[in-house]
């Protein structure tokens, strides 16, 4: 009986080793070419301080693509479009959400062009990076202005 609780205990602890170095691949998978930032996305809005998932952000050409960190897929889950978004405000986390985010950041709301609002948070160097990617789009292209 006791070998059989211990060859299900090793099997278990293998999987979980399995998984672990998965999420790990993944990630650097994802980090190879550059241009990655943890951030995390509000897919859903259900009360103060829900809905937060956390996530890698990657800037691919005018859009910025968002994995899941708990993910094993290689496609992006969210993509947003340079062309689509303008920032409208920024926040500290409020105190349940700071629970369910990366340690430091802070909350970025944007407005898509169809008047969707999206929520991001981020460190504040890769907000920096975020802003200046958003600004540098290339000559001719229409946008609302950019406010914080």
């Amino acid at each position: 009986m006791i070998e059989i609780i211990l060859d299900a205990a090793g099997i278990f602890l293998a999987l979980v080793v399995v998984v672990l170095a998965g999420f790990a691949f993944r990630r650097r998978f994802l980090q190879r070419r550059g241009g990655t930032f943890d951030c995390s996305v509000r897919l859903r809005d259900r009360g103060s301080g829900k809905g937060w998932v956390l996530g890698i952000a990657r800037y691919s050409g005018d859009s910025v693509e968002w994995f899941r960190v708990f993910s094993f897929s290689p496609r992006p889950k969210r993509r947003f479009s340079r062309n689509d978004l303008v920032v409208r405000s920024r926040r500290e986390p409020m105190t349940t959400e700071a629970v369910g985010l990366y340690a430091g950041h802070v909350v970025v709301e944007c407005v898509r062009s169809d008047g969707t609002i999206v929520e991001l948070a981020m460190a504040e160097d890769a907000l920096t990076g975020f802003l200046a990617w958003l600004e540098a789009a290339p000559p001719g292209r229409t946008r609302g202005p950019l406010t914080l």
